[in-house]
């Protein structure tokens, strides 16, 4: 069984960065599922960087791979 999770289920946030980083999360989850049909070693938080992060800007994807 799957549940989506719709934004207008959430309180309204406080301001606009942290609508942006609902936005950012629930876009991520949505996404993961066919990110690891295709890279079945990625984890979550790696895939959610790689859509936070700015584009050419890899410093989140370095930090997550010292780990």
């Amino acid at each position: 069984m799957q549940c989506h999770v719709q934004p207008r289920e959430i309180a309204p946030p406080r301001n606009k960065q942290v609508e942006g980083e609902i936005r950012s999360f629930l876009r991520a989850l949505d996404s993961y599922p066919a990110r690891v049909a295709k890279e079945p070693r990625i984890s979550f938080q790696q895939h959610l960087c790689s859509l936070v992060a700015p584009a050419g800007d890899d410093r989140r994807g370095n930090r997550l791979r010292r780990r």
